[in-house]
């Protein structure tokens, strides 16, 4: 029996039921504890999980909060017990409660409940939950808190890598939760002032962000040291100068956060294979540019500099904020010297988190979700550049989902379905392109979305990043045990290797890559006129008989060289090319991005794919981003997009699709989907999200019903 099971299955169905109960009762759980705050004079009732040194920091600013500590969970019962003491002594815990009739050997008559993480968690009293253990364990306990409908303040990082992060960050929006990640510097004041005179552009335009947070640990022990728990510099203390510097520009343009279009950086990883110094640069385009350092191993001046055109802005205790102020000088001479004394930035990041609680939001505004995921990103970027990899991140290991769940289809899952002839299974009619997933996480955690939301079929190529995309797809397969279940398309015969020798070895190394026997369809990627069509088919039928092949066809292929194959087939009892691959999207193509490319947007190949009923699998369906809103009659900075679309037509069919998608409730980019689906010919459009918000944008194309009319109307008919 299979292990993907789809809503059609009795198991599946309970087992997704399940995990919509688990959703729907963290969400009853979360609004009752908003409820319960909205009292007057309710104070939010805190569990740390974690009893390490950050820990007790969060604990004694807590009572600055608002907020009580009622319950310490930890693997080791008698730190638990010392933390839960500790609380006591700073005046964190909750007046007058009774001791804990379970509490550990050795505890206090303590006013803080101490056990597991399973025990403190299902403590219905519980309102938040700190999360403060080792960086791998983050993941698992956030979304356990969610499940318990507590809202949920994790230490930095969120999780080890972006890919991880953003399954979490999603997971908890889809359940209604509270999710902070707790950068406390972020809700220091000192920050909220910094972002503001930039904002304000009280140095002028910004030029360079600089910013360091290093140490010198006395030896090489324990978790910072730790490969196997995401040790060293740059998950310990590298996002904060990360963040700041993606703070600081966003400030300066407008905007909570921007991104850095590149990340290069030098470190030395230690003995034990962690970074124990390291520094990066960030180019944020149009000359604004960040340097930030940090390490374990190295004293530095820990200090923050932003240099804009008019002077400067320098904070000498960016972090923690206990001695914080700011300097700003400028060229009118004047020196301005702003201090913030008090603050408790631990407890401000409880204030915050149980304000998104109350009000609904779930997210802080000091540092919201996607600002997290976006550091995480650029983490990422920053370990690679030096080399480093955890052991539970290579491309050989068994990546398990983030949940921890065995995979499963949602029962409300979208996907609707189609048949392709000779595949033997139904095909999703989305098709996941699986040339952008940069490691084995971030493809995980969109595969892993992609299937929960009913898509089935995957499609790769002998040549995407060397190799590496097709070994990572092949990979998360083997992880999921799902091969029978899933649609792998492989394409190969890529210019300047577009022959029948080459088609054979290169489909031999992508079956070997993927760790399978078949391919459930092949594409040749591009033709080459100068082989005779015949000994491409020969060759094709020749695997489709071995059993390497179950279904061919041609990815930038003409209609008149298909038909030219499929003659040759019938004549010569060969199996006929029966999918092609081309662009086509509602905007009209006049060029293609890549040499040897062809589409079928014009009205003669439409009729031709209408006579035929070829089920085509269209690139590019959404006109590389042109329906995006990045595209604009007075923006020509985007190249390829002006030469392949703009045009006079094209630019209303976008304002057509933006009308119709205002009516339906939807975006652009999901009614030029739902065009796509609604052809008088079979279509299975490829689509490649590099995110899971994106996935889920593009997927809400899929309920839009269009009549023939409006798909009419939209191509201007």
């Amino acid at each position: 029996m299979s292990p993907l099971r789809t809503p059609a299955d009795a198991t599946a169905a309970s087992s997704a039921r399940a995990a919509s109960s688990t959703a729907a009762a963290s969400s009853t759980a979360a609004s009752s504890a908003s409820d319960r705050l909205a009292e007057p004079g309710a104070a939010a009732r805190w569990a740390v999980l974690g009893a390490g040194s950050i820990a007790r920091k969060f604990v004694s600013q807590l009572p600055s909060s608002g907020g009580v500590l009622a319950a310490v969970g930890s693997t080791d019962a008698g730190r638990a017990a010392e933390l839960a003491a500790f609380a006591v002594d700073q005046g964190a815990a909750p007046a007058g409660e009774a001791p804990h009739a379970d509490g550990a050997a050795g505890a206090p008559t303590a006013l803080v409940r101490t056990g597991t993480y399973a025990e403190v968690l299902a403590d219905p009293t519980i309102d938040a939950v700190y999360v403060a253990t080792v960086h791998t364990a983050h993941a698992r306990l956030v979304l356990d808190a969610v499940a318990a409908g507590k809202a949920v303040l994790c230490e930095k990082p969120l999780t080890p890598n972006a890919g991880t992060t953003m399954a979490v960050a999603d997971e908890a929006r889809q359940a209604g939760a509270t999710l902070v990640e707790a950068v406390m510097y972020r809700f220091h004041p000192q920050t909220r002032a910094l972002l503001e005179l930039v904002r304000d552009g009280a140095i002028g335009e910004l030029v360079h962000v600089d910013a360091a947070f290093s140490f010198a640990a006395s030896d090489r022990e324990g978790r910072l040291f730790d490969v196997d728990t995401a040790g060293g510099g740059i998950l310990d203390v590298g996002g904060y100068p990360v963040s700041l510097a993606r703070a600081v520009v966003g400030a300066a343009r407008g905007r909570a956060f921007a991104e850095p279009l590149a990340v290069t950086a030098k470190g030395t990883l230690g003995p034990t294979g962690v970074d124990e110094w390291t520094l990066a640069q960030l180019d944020f385009g149009d000359g604004v540019t960040a340097a930030v350092r940090c390490g374990v191993r190295v004293d530095d001046a820990n200090i923050a500099t932003i240099t804009g055109s008019l002077g400067s802005i320098v904070l000498t205790d960016p972090w923690f904020g206990d001695d914080a102020q700011l300097t700003v000088r400028t060229v009118d001479g004047e020196t301005r010297t702003l201090s913030f004394p008090g603050a408790q930035p631990y407890g401000l990041e409880a204030a915050a988190t149980i304000a998104a609680l109350r009000d609904g939001t779930g997210e802080a505004a000091e540092i919201s979700l996607d600002d997290s995921v976006g550091t995480a990103r650029v983490l990422d970027q920053w370990r690679a550049a030096i080399g480093l990899r955890y052991p539970f991140e290579r491309e050989d290991v068994d990546i398990p989902t983030v949940t921890g769940r065995p995979l499963a289809v949602s029962p409300d899952a979208p996907m609707v379905y189609g048949e392709i002839a000779g595949v033997g299974k139904k095909v999703s009619r989305l098709v996941m392109g699986v040339d952008n997933q940069q490691d084995l996480a971030h493809a995980s955690s969109i595969f892993d979305h992609f299937v929960s939301q009913g898509g089935n079929t995957f499609d790769t190529g002998w040549l995407y990043g060397d190799g590496e995309m097709e070994a990572r797809l092949g990979r998360w397969i083997a992880n999921r045990g799902i091969r029978d279940d899933v649609v792998v398309i492989t394409k190969g015969a890529h210019t300047p290797y577009c022959d029948p020798e080459s088609l054979t070895r290169q489909l031999l190394e992508s079956l070997d890559r993927q760790g399978t026997d078949h391919a459930d369809i092949y594409m040749m990627h591009r033709d080459n006129t100068d082989v005779p069509v015949g000994e491409f088919v020969d060759v094709l039928d020749e695997h489709r008989r071995a059993g390497r092949i179950r279904v061919y066809g041609g990815s930038n292929w003409t209609p008149a060289r298909v038909d030219e194959a499929n003659e040759w087939a019938r004549a010569h009892g060969r199996a006929e090319l029966s999918v092609l691959s081309n662009h086509f999207g509602l905007a009209e193509a006049y060029d293609v991005p890549w040499a040897g490319c062809e589409h079928v947007t014009d009205p003669e190949s439409k009729q031709w794919l209408e006579q035929r009923q070829i089920p085509l699998l269209p690139w590019s369906s959404q006109a590389r981003g042109f329906f995006t809103g990045r595209a604009r009659p007075d923006d020509l900075t985007d190249a390829e997009l002006v030469r392949c679309y703009y045009s006079d037509d094209n630019f209303e069919r976008l304002r057509r699709a933006e009308q119709l998608g205002a009516e339906h409730g939807v975006a652009a980019t999901a009614i030029a989907l739902a065009y796509v689906l609604h052809q008088p010919f079979p279509t299975f459009p490829l689509f490649g999200p590099r995110t899971i918000s994106e996935a889920r944008s593009s997927m809400r194309g899929l309920s839009v019903s269009l009549s023939d009319e409006q798909v009419a109307w939209l191509d201007l008919r």
